[in-house]
């Protein structure tokens, strides 16, 4: 979720239900260097408890450092990204490599637990490609070192994110594991995510790309999982379900923080998110990135989104348009 799961998107997804939120992957190089940019990566507020921190490298003294700073800046826990199949990150060793270096990833976990406190949680993939799915064994030196738990996206590396994620191989993980394992990969819909949570006996799941065309997938989860809790105060109005509404709420929180340029390039991202699944999504997109500024991508959202209010959206789970490299 690299450029998505920056600080307010944290926060509104924290007000959308969502039990933890994580950042960005941030560079282990980058926290050294206290290069700007990166050190914003790791901003968060007091809302978005309990809130982790993702960082990646191939170094692990390197690594260490950097999970000390996240532990001095006051975040919830250390989450290690072993998952990243991007090129640039591959070939430097860190990311998805070091599925194929144990070795190395034994290192970097034991380097980081002795210089934190906090918990330390990794996010991996099934293994680098179909004849190295090394999961398993991920699964026992992570619980070896003291791992809080450990996340698995349902891929290879050599499939980015092509295909469809293997359940069956993460329940075969789990009936076997010694620690917490949180499962991930395609879910798209509440219903999915609490079917995968039951079928797969995972200790929870991880929801990334299926949040960025419907922001209330985390309380729609929590309002089926506690279906006749009398207790239960999160159950979301008409008006609150809407895409409109959602953006207005996304935007409370970006626009303290983020300058007019930004603004308008997230506004037409998440929009164009949001659209997927109504009729004339490929249109309002096209509209939306020939907008002129905040103002006039204010208009064409508000005039699109009041004309689809009432319409019930499709499953467009197979659209290239949101089968990137997210989640």
């Amino acid at each position: 979720m690299a450029g998505i799961t920056d600080s307010p998107f944290r926060s509104f997804m924290k007000e959308m239900g969502a039990g933890i939120v994580i950042s960005e992957l941030v560079s282990a190089h980058g926290i050294r260097y206290g290069g700007e940019r990166t050190l914003k990566l790791l901003n968060y507020s007091e809302a978005q408890r309990p809130v982790g921190m993702q960082i990646f490298g191939e170094d692990p003294q390197i690594m260490a450092d950097a999970a000390l700073f996240v532990q001095d800046l006051g975040a919830d826990f250390v989450d290690l990204n072993f998952g990243c199949p991007v090129p640039k990150v591959v070939k430097k060793g860190a990311g998805s490599a070091l599925l194929k270096d144990l070795t190395t990833m034994t290192h970097m976990i034991s380097a980081i637990k002795r210089a934190i406190q906090i918990p330390l949680t990794i996010k991996i993939r099934t293994g680098w490609d179909q004849n190295q799915r090394t999961a398993h064994e991920i699964a026992q030196l992570a619980f070896d070192e003291g791992v809080a738990w450990v996340a698995i996206h349902g891929r290879t590396r050599a499939q980015g994110y092509s295909g469809l994620a293997d359940w069956d191989f993460i329940t075969e993980v789990k009936s076997r594991a010694k620690l917490p394992i949180i499962g991930n990969g395609d879910i798209q819909t509440a219903a999915e995510a609490i079917s995968r949570l039951e079928n797969s006996a995972c200790d929870g799941v991880m929801i990334g790309r299926g949040a960025l065309k419907n922001p209330w997938i985390f309380l729609e989860c929590l309002e089926q999982w506690a279906e006749g809790a009398r207790d239960f105060s999160h159950r979301l109005s008409k008006e609150e379900r809407t895409s409109s509404y959602a953006l207005n709420r996304l935007f409370s929180y970006i626009t303290p923080s983020c300058d007019e340029q930004i603004q308008y390039i997230q506004l037409k991202k998440f929009a164009s998110w949001y659209s997927t699944g109504f009729p004339g999504a490929s249109k309002f997109r096209k509209d939306l990135f020939q907008s002129k500024g905040l103002e006039d991508v204010q208009s064409v959202i508000s005039s699109y989104f009041s004309e689809i209010k009432n319409i019930c959206q499709q499953d467009t789970r197979s659209e290239p348009f949101l089968m990137g490299g997210h989640g």
